[in-house]
């Protein structure tokens, strides 16, 4: 990214405060002179009181100037401290405007954007992150820097080197050939490290990355006592972070010190000039110091440079990536328009294939009907695509290929707020929310009121629970075990209350007693309703009108429970599996045994 391309995708966010730039500049404006005075100040000074001594005259005769000079110093000093003041104020002002529109802009964008964005192999949760932190911290940096630094010094170097050609034109000349020297060095530095600042940019998101996975891996990590193994790895990681900032620094060290020998250079050339031209009876002796020190005014600001082009770098390279995640605009959800006053329930999937953005098919020519009003079961093992035909289903993913039609319609001209709306979805793993036990379940229904929330609580058997803790249905969510925690989010699913629910292994973190509890209160809902579930559970499948047995990504039986079992394929060795594993024979001969006891 250019500085050219970077400051017209910024433009957007600074163009509301306006007011601000016009007014940073104004003091800009008024600050390039004032710095000046010093200069001004000393060159009369010295040719004032050099004129008093040749002269014979001694202290009584210069108190008026040393009241002159006084009065205009301290006038000054005030005036700098209002315009200084006035600067950082409103460039502060500026960068944390434009920091939170930035912040906002970026939550807003994300949230339009489809699954397949965050399920990239790049696009993991704690790079994203280190890019979106990253990037707002050094485009606000550069925001406030420019108006609070760059401008000021741009300035005070223009105004000095001015001053310095009217009044002589080989001094000022001296000083005008250092500038493009000094640029051209720190134009070089900038390039020199750029590919090195690219590297801590990747290291920095590796090393965040690293640290969200041993947060959410802790338990197995201990389990396993792998601390040894995964501290290498961060060790590993700090170690090329390390080595990249030490070529770095070292970089900049080698190029600061040329800098600073040209910067010398010319301080030498000034003085060895202007002193000749004293001697010459060119110019007066206070003008030595005048020159010298608008020389300082062009070189010190200019010194800066570097430290600016580090940070103008900086937001260069983080801006590339944060500007990727705001302006990928092919991310964003595609939404059809057509909303139905009623939404039956019939899914139709025809000839549907479904690659994952990291290139992994996970579906295969699959052909599915899902009646209204019925349950249907998706069965098979671990990666066979049962929750991949949810998420299309959900409009989470578009197919490969193929086609999938709501009640008739395809399902890409439908609304997408409108059909989830109309969708209930309970994982196996559903995410509580940071907030009141309250605030996690009205997630169902943002508008219920309080008794239809306790309704919903009751009908996912988690009510008398709640009402049990201290602080009843304003505890904190977070702090309810694995499997209360499933309670709110099927409380969430009632309140909900959708025509068409999706039921991805609802029960499988719960016990047994609360697993009955929810099937109950599962079958109460299923009424009158489309039903998808996934299970492991043999009471959920058997109950299904209809079940597809999937393997690898294919369908490879379909009927109801008898019809299908009878095939003698994968399903059967499924079912037979579940049921060896529940050890069937075993619970069968108990319960016979306490009823002949009866």
């Amino acid at each position: 990214m250019t500085l050219l391309t970077l400051f017209k995708n910024l433009w957007p966010y600074v163009k509301p405060y306006k007011w601000l730039v016009f007014a940073a500049l104004f003091l800009t404006l008024i600050g390039s002179f004032t710095a000046q005075v010093n200069a001004l100040t000393l060159q009369y000074t010295v040719d004032e009181v050099n004129k008093l001594v040749e002269s014979g005259k001694g202290l009584n005769s210069g108190l008026n100037l040393l009241v002159t000079i006084t009065l205009i110093l301290l006038v000054k000093e005030v005036v700098n401290v209002v315009i200084t003041f006035g600067q950082k104020f409103y460039g502060e002002k500026l960068r944390i405007y434009v920091s939170r529109d930035l912040a906002q802009a970026i939550v807003d964008k994300i949230l339009t954007y489809r699954m397949a964005f965050y399920t990239a192999n790049d696009n993991e949760s704690g790079k994203l992150q280190t890019r979106i932190d990253r990037g707002i911290e050094s485009l606000t940096r550069l925001v406030q820097n420019f108006f609070i630094n760059i401008l000021p010094l741009f300035a005070n170097s223009f105004i000095a080197l001015i001053l310095m050609f009217n009044a002589n034109f080989w001094v000022g000349l001296v000083g005008l050939m250092i500038v493009p020297v000094y640029i051209f060095i720190t134009i070089k530095q900038a390039k020199t490290l750029s590919g090195w600042r690219r590297n801590m940019r990747q290291f920095r998101e590796s090393k965040s990355q690293g640290i969200v996975n041993i947060i959410q891996s802790i338990t197995v990590i201990k389990s396993f006592n792998r601390e040894k193994i995964e501290s290498e790895k961060q060790n590993q990681i700090q170690i090329d972070l390390t080595e990249n900032q030490l070529k770095t620094q070292k970089t900049s060290f080698v190029f600061n010190g040329i800098k600073t020998f040209v910067e010398q250079i010319g301080v030498v050339i000034i003085i060895i000039l202007t002193a000749y031209l004293v001697l010459d009876g060119k110019m007066s002796i206070g003008m030595i110091m005048f020159h010298i020190l608008l020389f300082s005014n062009v070189t010190a600001p200019i010194g800066q440079l570097h430290r600016i082009f580090d940070e103008m770098n900086d937001a260069m390279i983080y801006s590339e990536s944060f500007f990727e995640i705001l302006h990928a605009e092919n991310e964003i959800e595609n939404s059809g328009t057509y909303k139905p006053e009623k939404i039956t329930g019939k899914f139709e999937l025809k000839n549907v294939d479904f690659i994952y953005p990291n290139g992994t098919q996970a579906l295969f020519n699959v052909d599915m009907e899902i009646l209204p009003n019925k349950i249907t079961a998706l069965v098979g093992l671990s990666g066979a695509g049962k929750s991949t035909v949810i998420n299309l289903l959900d409009k989470f993913y578009e197919p490969s290929s193929g086609e999938i039609f709501l009640d008739g319609i395809n399902l890409k001209e439908y609304d997408t707020d409108f059909l989830r709306n109309n969708i209930g979805l309970v994982l196996q793993k559903n995410h509580i929310f940071s907030g009141t036990i309250e605030e996690n379940i009205r997630y169902g229904n943002p508008s219920a009121s309080e008794n239809e929330v306790h309704e919903a609580a009751k009908q996912a058997y988690i009510y008398d629970q709640v009402m049990d803790l201290h602080d009843k249905f304003d505890s904190n969510a977070l702090l309810l075990s694995g499997g209360q925690q499933q309670r709110i989010a099927i409380a969430r699913m009632f309140l909900k209350n959708p025509p068409i629910i999706f039921l991805d292994e609802p029960t499988a973190s719960l016990d047994a007693i609360a697993t009955e509890q929810i099937k109950n209160s599962l079958d109460a809902i299923k009424k009158n309703r489309t039903v998808i579930i996934i299970s492991h559970s043999i009471s959920q499948i058997i109950d299904s009108d209809k079940i597809y047995a999937m393997e690898q990504g294919k369908v490879m039986e379909s009927g109801a429970h008898e019809e299908i079992y009878e095939q003698n394929g994968i399903y059967k060795n499924i079912f037979d599996a579940m049921a060896r594993s529940l050890n069937i024979d075993k619970i069968a001969k108990t319960l016979e045994d306490e009823e002949e006891n009866f």
